[in-house]
């Protein structure tokens, strides 16, 4: 009998600790599971294979977040016939020269719309 008890007592106390270490898993993952490694994610190739390719639709701009850039960009590639779009070309060349982390912080934590 005494036996069943101490038994027990493990039991509980094996499955208490397996709940702590359960929630503490838990938390640490609801805190950090938006943020990326390499200070957050990094947008450089696709934002500049698009702005290579589409430059003048700006579509490279609203997936950085510029809507309003973006939004420009078109207005000047259909006033200009498109060669308003040589603007998002160099842009695509700057982005695929920089490295990750001037990319990152040039223009996604430092938000610099234009070159």
């Amino acid at each position: 009998m005494n036996e069943d008890k101490n038994f027990e007592n493990q039991a509980r106390e094996t499955a208490k600790n397996f709940g702590d270490g359960a929630k503490g898993a838990a938390n640490e993952f609801k805190e950090s599971w938006n943020q990326t490694t390499n200070h957050g994610e990094n947008k450089k190739l696709i934002c500049g294979i698009l702005a290579l390719i589409f430059g003048y639709l700006g579509i490279h701009k609203f997936i950085l977040g510029y809507t309003k850039e973006g939004i420009i960009q078109i207005v000047v590639s259909v006033v200009t016939c498109g060669i308003g779009g040589l603007i998002g070309f160099i842009e695509g060349i700057i982005y695929l020269t920089k490295t990750d982390e001037e990319f990152y912080q040039t223009y996604q934590v430092g938000r610099k719309p234009w070159f």
